[in-house]
């Protein structure tokens, strides 16, 4: 199985970029002033660079694992080499870098073209152009390209190339072992072209969907989370997708005084009410819509009132926490749930989205023998028609894994071994909800509780619950 999030949480500055700060005197230019221009080029590696072009790789990645070939190549004298590295390298994870140079007007061209093969059959995690280190102000990105041992063209469809006068990231890639073992890959005539043949154009936000949401006042998020994407048809018939940049897009606010997007995407939240975002590029709008819905703060969770010698404390601004690994181990191949510990108008929560299962690992497993409760507080902003939640206690240490389970919502209880706690009637969308849960006899759970290392809570049954907050999780005595 390949493994990509380790990629993508890496793609971050490994080689900065010198800056030159030019300090001239206060005048406004003349109407005689010629503003520079920028070479319109459209050559990236044709047998070699085109002048000024630049290799930074991405934080995590091998240093070396792109080279020039002249033995290997689609056509001309040499291509493009990218070597993959297996699992465990301790030169680097992944191969990963962008191509940047001083800037080009590529406003002429429709899309980004190369012909690509690879040592065995694989997945290219992705590529584009756009990723310059600076403002990445224009990323275009297509994900998981197919490579075989035959030279195949890839074709990246430009979503507005108006907006590209000056555009200084030329190409980047970022691409993981297969099956855990490196590869090689080879990229050659890349370029930027005029083909011409670029039809039929078709953004989306939020994945095509009308969305809707609750936010808060002062509340300030990226629409870039809102899967921006955009297909083209090309000559083939081949309905190429693409992940399009929020500066690509002309966004609406349906009542800027309750939320105010950027040029940038980046959307405030100013006042209480209803609004709705729509989207277009180059006047085509966007299929789907965000509707956000904002009553007001968001809620404060209740303070708990224990001393500190009565608790141990997971997470809570309240107390001192035992030192945890992750409040979301992404788990994979079957979990869904992002999200994990944020902050928001200055406290500090646990935030999961598209729920299924999640996991709190702690570093140190806990001796809670002396505790009689665990709690937890949750809320929903929006309360689902089912809500079914399975909490559970885990020692994965000892010689055989114990653990002891509660559930939360459903008033019918299938298993004794997992009472319910908290019914599903108890929960208020928006408002906080404390759940104490007794920590029961050994002989009714099989816990051992000398060292629990593990805390999950997961979807059971028909459980629609898809969002929530969680705060001030903590065993005590009392």
């Amino acid at each position: 199985m390949k493994k990509n999030n380790y990629i993508y949480s890496k793609i971050t500055l490994l080689l900065g970029l010198i800056l030159t700060v030019t300090v001239g005197c206060d005048r406004n230019p003349s109407d005689e002033v010629a503003f520079a221009t920028y070479p319109k080029t459209g050559d990236v590696f044709i047998d070699g660079f085109s002048g000024g072009l630049n290799y930074y790789p991405f934080s995590g990645s091998v240093l070396n694992a792109f080279t020039v070939d002249t033995d290997v190549k689609f056509k001309g004298t040499a291509s493009m080499r990218f070597d993959v590295p297996n699992v465990g390298n301790p030169a680097g994870s992944y191969a990963g870098a962008i191509f940047p140079d001083g800037g080009r007007d590529l406003s002429d061209f429709d899309s980004l073209t190369f012909w690509i093969k690879a040592s065995q059959a694989a997945t290219l995690n992705e590529a584009g152009f756009g990723n310059d280190f600076g403002e990445n102000k224009y990323v275009t990105t297509i994900k998981n390209v197919a490579l075989t041992t035959n030279w195949t063209k890839v074709i990246i469809p430009i979503p507005d190339a108006s907006k590209l006068t000056l555009e200084k990231g030329m190409f980047w890639y970022a691409e993981g072992p297969e099956n855990d073992k490196g590869y090689t890959f080879w990229i050659d005539e890349l370029k930027f072209e005029k083909l011409g043949t670029i039809a039929q154009p078709r953004p989306f936000i939020a994945n095509g969907l009308d969305k809707v949401e609750t936010k808060f006042l002062g509340d300030v998020f990226n629409l870039a989370d809102y899967s921006l994407t955009e297909t083209f048809n090309l000559e083939s018939g081949l309905n190429q997708s693409i992940t399009v940049a929020p500066s690509y897009f002309s966004f609406k606010s349906s009542d800027i005084e309750v939320a105010r997007v950027s040029d940038s995407g980046i959307v405030t939240i100013v006042g209480s009410g209803t609004s709705k975002i729509t989207a277009s590029i180059a006047g085509v709008k966007a299929v789907g819509s965000l509707t956000i819905n904002v009553a007001g703060g968001f809620p404060v969770a209740p303070l708990p009132t224990l001393p500190q010698s009565k608790v141990i404390s997971v997470f809570s601004d309240q107390y001192a926490n035992v030192p945890v690994n992750y409040y979301n181990g992404f788990w994979a191949p079957y979990q869904t749930t992002t999200g994990g510990a944020i902050a928001v108008k200055g406290q500090n929560v646990i935030n999961y989205a598209d729920f299924n299962f999640v996991g709190t690992q702690l570093t140190t497993p806990l001796n809670i023998s002396d505790m009689t409760h665990f709690s937890v507080d949750i809320m929903m902003l929006e309360l689902p028609t089912d809500i079914d939640l399975l909490l559970t206690f885990k020692n994965e240490n000892s010689t055989a894994t114990t653990f002891q389970q509660n559930r939360i919502g459903q008033s019918y209880q299938l298993d004794p071994r997992a009472p319910v706690v908290y019914p599903s009637s108890n929960f208020q969308a928006g408002v906080w909800a404390t759940i104490k849960i007794p920590i029961r006899p050994t002989s009714e759970t099989s816990l051992d509780k000398t060292g629990v290392n593990l805390i999950i809570i997961e979807n059971i049954k028909s459980s629609n619950v898809k969002a929530l907050y969680m705060d001030n999780m903590y065993f005590y005595k009392e």
